[in-house]
């Protein structure tokens, strides 16, 4: 299979499916041959991320992803993408395993906001505990100049809810909860702007889009460059050269 790009997914496995789904419905195609290739790693095994970024006496889920890139990058892929914002805590060390360019969904989904909304200050920030708690989407945000917003005690333990009750435990979307949570940003803390910081979230948005509030879905903002740059590869662009704009 020539020019293809990896998914190292899995985490969890229906919001990696919500992702594959989005990469193939959102593409213009007119016959098979229009779909993008691409390669997942869905490794259901990678330990829980929050439980080992809030104790670091858990299992690590670093050695898991290790041996993912290591696998793919031997099968010489034009760039990785991980559709998961906690695992995102060791990009860094993953980005420096190989040489093959690999997409930081925490960055490219930062950039987008300001990009769409560059005159909002304030953006509102749901995620895992795990992601919340090691301050990456904190300091992407601060680092352009924009202050995020976590909402009060009670927006937590819904998200958590919502994430690991509804959709991991029992792969359902409860939107009533979902749509709570998001009236709660805007209404009591004044978010104009949401960032869904959890493919499980995103997973609620597809299935329950229907609310008046603005969202940053990293993983539909992912698929999206996905597809923008497979077409550009697949139309002869040198993969490195294109992919330049999104390595910020």
């Amino acid at each position: 299979m020539k020019h293809f790009f990896s998914i190292i997914g899995g985490m969890g496995t229906i919001a990696t499916e919500s992702y594959v789904h989005l990469l193939n419905h959102r593409i213009k195609i007119a016959r098979d041959q229009d779909y993008l290739n691409y390669i997942l790693v869905n490794d259901a095994q990678v330990p829980d991320r929050t439980t080992y970024i809030k104790d670091h006496s858990q299992p690590n889920f670093f050695p898991a992803l290790r041996d993912d890139v290591l696998g793919q990058a031997k099968l010489h892929p034009d760039f990785f993408v991980m559709p998961c914002n906690t695992a995102h805590y060791f990009y860094p060390e993953l980005a420096a395993l190989t040489d093959i360019p690999f997409l930081n969904m925490m960055q490219i989904a930062v950039h987008h906001f300001i990009e769409k909304f560059p005159n909002e200050e304030k953006i509102g920030l749901i995620a895992t505990e795990g992601s919340i708690y090691d301050r990456l989407y904190e300091m992407e945000i601060k680092q352009d100049g924009r202050q995020p917003e976590f909402g009060g005690p009670e927006i937590q333990p819904a998200v958590t809810k919502l994430i690991y009750d509804n959709i991991k435990q029992k792969g359902v979307v409860d939107a009533e909860l979902y749509h709570w949570i998001l009236r709660q940003m805007h209404d009591k803390y004044g978010c104009n702007v949401i960032l869904l910081g959890c493919t499980e979230l995103s997973l609620a948005q597809e299935k329950a889009p229907d609310h008046p509030y603005n969202v940053i879905d990293p993983q539909a903002i992912l698929a999206d460059v996905c597809i923008e740059l497979s077409l550009k590869i697949r139309n002869g662009a040198d993969p490195k050269e294109v992919i330049k704009k999104y390595m910020y």
